[in-house]
């Protein structure tokens, strides 16, 4: 019998052929290598934008300063005339503008990350508000007047509304739903903001001394008031930090989470945690300042994709440099008066919202 030789069909590949170098089969490392190098320039020019914003900061006020005196000062600190101005309010508050912008952004992407709703931030759910009411309780009936003594008020609040509004939105078969999440967190927020209001007018010393704070404003934070909560704020940035490889499997599902073998149970204590701390922190010094942590975390999520620990990246720098342009552009747009940079975000983050609610996917992430 003569030995017979079967031949490739033309089309077909060789058993034994490998593909080219730089071919398909080298295509999803090349393409993933892509998507990293992407990411990481995009980081650099968050980076890059942030320390821009912070030396305009310096810079840019409602009193006209011109640069080379602040180039002056900048080097030598003589505690005297323009001098003081740049050493003694503009540059803590743009420290401040830092922390509670890095503090509320990173809090927000971690709410939607642990509901899975994309229009969840610590203002939504209502956290602000709790923060808010437990510091105007400790003012007004407790007399406190230190940042010192309201800032473990501000965190009861945030931990106490943050589990109320996940307790109420989490009821039922369905577990946490999106949109019930979102109602309660409204609707809790609402209230106590009305709280809030009516203590402030029915005190008129807790009135006075919470009027500029609870229009959320970075106006006189000076490090006296920071120091005492930036302990707390690396904490709760720190915890999200551990948290982050978790919360991808958990924006898919609890299930999906369990079978991946995430311990959801302490990803969600972590990140409750967490929300608390920031939540409060950034409470605690500027006041409820809203739309920071929804809109930060999705613009970091359009560049980057659905991956937490780069959108906890980019939101780490983009949230800070919105919140400092924020407090730019309330020097300037009523001058020689200031508006609080917590308006100037609500004006910026309200047809954001709008927008975001007319996407036929804003309910899922």
């Amino acid at each position: 019998m003569s030995d017979v030789r079967l031949e490739p069909h033309p089309g077909s590949a060789s058993p034994r052929s490998e593909a080219p170098s730089g071919g398909p089969a080298e295509l999803p490392v090349s393409a993933s290598r892509g998507l990293v190098s992407r990411r990481a320039f995009g980081l650099l020019l968050a980076l890059i934008t942030l320390i821009a914003l912070i030396l305009l900061s310096v810079v840019v006020g409602s009193k006209a300063i011109p640069l080379g005196e602040v180039l002056a000062a900048l080097r030598q600190n003589t505690g005297e005339g323009d001098v003081y101005v740049i050493w003694e309010m503009r540059i803590p508050r743009t420290v401040a503008g830092l922390c509670v912008g890095a503090s509320l952004g990173v809090a927000g992407a971690l709410i939607q990350a642990m509901t899975r709703n994309p229009l969840a931030d610590p203002g939504i759910l209502g956290v602000n508000a709790g923060a808010a009411f437990f510091v105007v309780v400790g003012v007004a009936v407790f007399g406190v007047t230190s940042i010192s003594g309201y800032v473990w008020f501000a965190f009861a609040g945030a931990l106490v509304v943050t589990v109320v509004v996940y307790l109420i939105g989490s009821t039922g078969r369905c577990g946490a739903d999106p949109v019930r999440l979102t109602l309660a967190g409204v609707a809790v927020g609402a209230v106590l903001s009305g709280l809030v209001t009516g203590m402030v007018l029915l005190n008129p010393r807790a009135f006075d001394q919470m009027r500029n704070w609870n229009a959320g404003s970075v106006t006189g934070r000076g490090f006296d008031i920071l120091l005492p909560v930036l302990p707390f704020l690396m904490i709760g940035l720190l915890i999200a930090i551990i948290a982050a490889r978790s919360l991808n499997a958990i924006a898919l599902g609890d299930d999906f989470a369990n079978s991946l073998g995430a311990n959801v149970t302490r990803t969600r204590i972590l990140g409750v945690l967490a929300v608390t701390l920031l939540a409060g922190g950034a409470t605690a010094i500027a006041g409820p300042i809203g739309f920071v942590g929804l809109m930060v975390p999705h613009i970091a999520r359009w560049v980057v994709g659905p991956d937490q620990r780069w959108i906890l990246a980019y939101t780490v720098l983009l949230a800070p440099a919105l919140v400092v342009a924020a407090d730019i552009l309330g020097r300037v747009v009523i001058r020689p008066g200031e508006m609080p940079v917590g308006i100037v975000t609500a004006f910026l983050g309200a047809p954001v919202l709008i927008l975001l609610v007319r996407r036929k996917k804003a309910s899922g992430l």
